[in-house]
């Protein structure tokens, strides 16, 4: 475990490997350290070598030789701090000091194995509270009444001694310091327990994320694969266009690796760190010294770098990271959008550059179009997607009604339409402010953390995909999947009814692209 005395200093002599303090410490070209048979081990049975820790590989095999200055280091750390445990000596020898072995907590003395005898014989010294030997015996005293600190508060979550159970403790929920140690001690088992499934969870997670690399670069192979046999007997302008579409796809794939790789070093940082703290777990559940076992965990219990909260972050955060990596890719298909006015309603705004639509109080007088929505407050955008991918962004902000997403192009534009796939359209909508739904043939509610300011739409129009994000928190909505589109597919915009100025603010399409 890490002396209290030096923890940063203590934690950069740990090799990352064994978690250990260095044994003949070696360097590798990238900087970091660690124990020469560790890194041996590591790189056995392998033929690319690369740090441990950092992931960069290297050409050749480095030629490592120990480094003498750090293993100095670490030799007179472990002379000094002697790992954490201190050096105590018998109070009552008289020349040599013999190394003791108990210390008293009523007679404030540490005594070796020959001047302990007497609390071990005579009946009113084997009444005294004896300890494993100490160094900091001002840490079991209680330093205001200075008797022993053999009682644990539960109001205050301290450590007191009798005179304090009659003074400011005296209402307070007392208990004997070992009841609340093993206690303590139950806890940290369990604590143990949630670490390591933690870990197995984390391993499996980084599996997974690496299978699904592998299988996206296989499927990236097999698209170029026909491809090449696709556009073999075309002529030169075309192989052009093929030989584009192939760097855009091998881009595509670096993209997702190089996300995929980032969040698989988030993931093995975050077990380095519960191993690391683990094993601190593990050394503190087998202490018998039940005083210090409670004050470790009263300090554990106000840093914010504890297992719990640690593990309640990584799984709190994990779903928005794989979140994030998927907005990300998605936005690698960001499409210039703009509004129809044929196709938009009598009442609606549209601004001139087409990127902005809000509900207007009265009927415009506009030209007859069998494009145009008659009866419904909505509007499409010019372009229209009949295959591939492709992605664009909303603002949302301010507004207390909304419907967003995708329609096709056979749409019913003279009735009321309900806004499912049975009737062509793929939407996201609020209602009365914070009600988010899914227009699903039966409606999905949403459950959402924050209010989205500004709403992300994805399509794969082979997949039969439609995503939506929450951009600002960089979080994932909800899908349609398993869809199956025919027709060619249009943005979907409707920004409702204007209600006296309370839903004013218009829908925004926000610029993706220079």
């Amino acid at each position: 475990m890490a002396s209290s005395s030096g923890p940063a200093l203590n934690e950069e002599l740990l090799c990352s490997i064994c978690l250990e303090v260095f044994t003949d410490p070696v360097t590798t070209p990238c900087g970091h350290n660690f124990c020469r048979t560790c890194l041996s081990k590591c790189w056995t049975n392998t033929q690319t070598c690369f740090c441990p820790l950092c992931k960069d590989t290297f050409s050749r095999r480095p030629d490592l030789k120990i480094n003498t200055t750090l293993r100095e280091v670490v030799q007179h750390f472990k002379e000094k701090l002697n790992l954490g445990e201190s050096e105590v000596f018998c109070d009552f020898c008289d020349e040599r000091k013999q190394k003791a072995v108990k210390t008293c907590l009523m007679c404030q003395c540490s005594y070796c194995e020959t001047h302990l005898e007497p609390h071990l014989r005579v009946p009113r010294l084997k009444k005294h509270k004896l300890i494993n030997a100490v160094e900091n015996l001002e840490d079991y005293i209680c330093q205001k009444h200075e008797r022993p600190l053999e009682l644990f508060c539960r109001d205050d979550q301290t450590c007191v001694c009798l005179s304090c159970t009659e003074g400011e403790h005296r209402t307070h929920n007392t208990v004997p310091i070992e009841e609340e140690s093993r206690e303590k001690k139950n806890q940290l088992v369990q604590t143990q327990t949630d670490v390591y499934q933690t870990i197995q969870d984390r391993m499996k997670k980084i599996q997974e994320i690496k299978h699904s690399v592998e299988m996206r670069k296989r499927n990236t192979e097999k698209e170029k694969s026909s491809s090449v046999e696709l556009f073999t007997d075309l002529i030169r302008s075309i192989e052009r266009c093929q030989s584009e579409q192939l760097k855009m796809m091998e881009e595509q794939q670096k993209a997702a690796e190089k996300q995929a790789e980032d969040l698989i070093k988030e993931l093995e940082q975050d077990n380095t760190e519960l191993k690391r703290r683990n094993t601190e777990l593990e050394q503190l559940s087998h202490t018998d010294d039940h005083l210090k076992l409670l004050q470790v965990s009263q300090h554990l219990s106000h840093q914010p770098s504890t297992l719990t909260e640690l593990k309640k972050t990584l799984d709190g955060t994990l779903h928005e990271k794989l979140s994030q990596t998927g907005l990300t890719w998605a936005q690698t298909f960001a499409v210039d959008v703009t509004l129809d006015p044929d196709t938009a309603s009598p009442h609606l705004i549209l601004s001139d550059d087409g990127q902005q639509v809000s509900a207007g109080d009265i009927k415009r007088n506009v030209p007859e179009n069998p494009k145009r929505f008659d009866k419904s407050l909505c509007v499409l955008a010019k372009q229209g997607f009949s295959s591939g991918r492709f992605y664009y962004e909303v603002q949302v902000k301010g507004k207390t009604e909304w419907d967003l997403g995708v329609a096709r192009e056979s749409i019913n534009r003279k009735k009321i339409n309900t806004l499912t796939p049975d009737d062509g359209f793929w939407t996201v909508i609020l209602r009365n402010e914070n009600e988010y739904s899914a227009s699903e043939r039966s409606s999905v509610s949403l459950s959402l953390r924050v209010k989205p300011e500004k709403v992300g739409v994805f399509v794969d129009y082979e997949e039969g995909l439609v995503s939506f994000y929450d951009v600002e928190s960089r979080s994932h909505l909800y899908s349609f999947t398993g869809q199956t589109f025919t027709d060619k597919l249009y943005p979907f915009f409707s920004p409702c009814l204007n209600d006296e100025g309370k839903n004013s603010n218009p829908l925004i399409i926000s610029p993706l692209l220079d």
